[in-house]
């Protein structure tokens, strides 16, 4: 392919031939006889974004569930007619998204019982890490017996008892391409071998178009009301001992505290991971940049969930959440993701969000925190395996590609997905805008 008259985001207008890889970069490329020939008419030409932080086979169940979540469902009325309405999926049961306690107060299996249908119901916190099932769902997974239903997303005890599915992960990838997503590391916790396995199936028949890299099983969620500094401190030793990163959730202060304790006792490695780190005390700043781990955070939720923030949370500690600007001013390495389907799955969105720090309703939130357009864009073209250094467009570069219908300095303004042109991907074509 030889992609002409495309602006890099230095300005220079250029003309780039691919194969796989980026082959030539020069202001000006005669095409070759049979070469696909792209005209880039003077949009931009980066590299194609990588999403840093995912749940793929999470995001494709989502497409066949219901939210219950503050913007759908305002009270257990609500939630009841919501889930009789709801369609029961091939696998027997109903599964709904996105609950919050605003909704209908804390949510166990009586409450659930009490609004859900005779079916196997369960129910995930918008937080992705636990799921209510009723007597029924409860039941289905050989727990009879539980006292409330609450059950955490990766605990293997109750999961290994529903079906997993392929289906929805082709239009999922096609989102992602038509976003300029070229890449995504998902961070699903308990994916195995054989996750692995159908992930490089669906790649090979075209159903996952996106290069991608899983943390499993580097990734673990750590829990406020179960944490061990000694356990977590040997793991990441094994961890590291076996050759391997480690990459922890912390969205809690005590949290991120405990891990700061435990890598600074096993001994941090190149490229351990802190994922989300969506409180951060002052008093960590020093501890996460001597460790020197990467910060994976997701601004977005400063505009989905922002106004929820204002209420919930002290005004004291708003200019600790989802931090940007003052760890990169600590020199902590940071990169951006979207979480989804947690949060929603435009990493553009992900970037205004990190430039404006407004909620959805407008009000300013943790404004210190706010970073310029050029940052965020980058912040999003790091690799998997070195999510810290952006990649070029530069000859002997992969070509993942993103191309933009307008000249650099429009796309910093707008950072706008509706810019996306094309997608490529290993040199070939997987969007084209209609």
């Amino acid at each position: 392919m030889l992609i002409r008259r495309a602006h890099l985001l230095d300005g220079r207008l250029v003309d780039i031939r691919c194969g796989r890889r980026i082959q030539e970069v020069a202001p000006r490329l005669d095409p070759r006889p049979g070469e696909a020939v792209l005209d880039a008419d003077h949009g931009t030409l980066i590299p194609g974004l990588h999403d840093h932080h995912v749940h793929l086979r999470s995001a494709a169940a989502a497409l066949a569930s219901i939210k219950v979540g503050p913007g759908e469902v305002r009270n257990r009325d609500g939630l009841r007619q919501a889930l009789a309405r709801a369609s029961v999926g091939a696998d027997g049961w109903i599964r709904a998204v996105s609950y919050h306690e605003t909704v209908a107060g804390p949510l166990d299996r009586v409450v659930l019982d009490a609004v859900s249908p005779a079916v196997p119901v369960r129910v995930q916190h918008r937080s992705g890490v636990l799921w209510t099932l009723n007597s029924a769902g409860l039941a289905a997974v050989g727990l009879p017996g539980h006292p409330d239903g609450r059950l955490r997303s990766a605990d293997p005890s109750w999961t290994h008892a529903l079906q997993r599915s392929q289906a929805g992960l082709v239009e999922i990838s096609r989102r992602l391409a038509a976003f300029g997503v070229t890449g995504v590391t998902d961070a699903t916790p308990d994916l195995g071998a054989d996750d692995l396995v159908d992930f490089a199936e669906a790649h090979r028949h075209g159903e996952l178009l996106q290069r991608t890299h899983i943390l499993a099983p580097a990734k673990r969620i750590l829990h406020d009301d179960d944490l061990d500094l000694d356990a977590l401190t040997t793991w990441i030793a094994d961890r590291h001992a076996q050759g391997g990163i480690v990459a922890l959730h912390c969205v809690t202060a005590m949290q991120l505290i405990v891990t700061i304790s435990a890598l600074r006792a096993a001994g941090p490695v190149p490229g351990d991971r802190i994922e989300h780190a969506a409180v951060v005390p002052d008093d960590c700043l020093a501890d996460l940049a001597e460790l020197g781990v990467t910060v994976v955070t997701q601004p977005n939720f400063v505009a989905e969930r922002g106004d929820q923030y204002l209420t919930d949370v002290p005004a004291c500690d708003h200019d600790q959440l989802w931090r940007v600007a003052t760890l990169r001013g600590a020199r902590i390495p940071v990169a951006l993701s979207t979480d989804m389907p947690f949060g929603e799955a435009d990493p553009w969105a992900v970037m205004r969000a990190a430039v404006h720090r407004s909620t959805g309703t407008g009000r300013p939130l943790g404004i210190s925190e706010r970073i310029d357009a050029a940052t965020a864009l980058t912040l999003f073209l790091g690799s998997a395996e070195d999510p810290n250094t952006p990649r070029e467009v530069v000859a002997g570069a992969r070509a993942d590609l993103c191309l933009l219908a307008a000249e650099p300095s429009e796309v910093l303004a707008g950072l706008d997905a509706e810019l996306v042109a094309a997608t490529v991907i290993d040199g070939t074509m997987v969007y084209e805008k209609p």
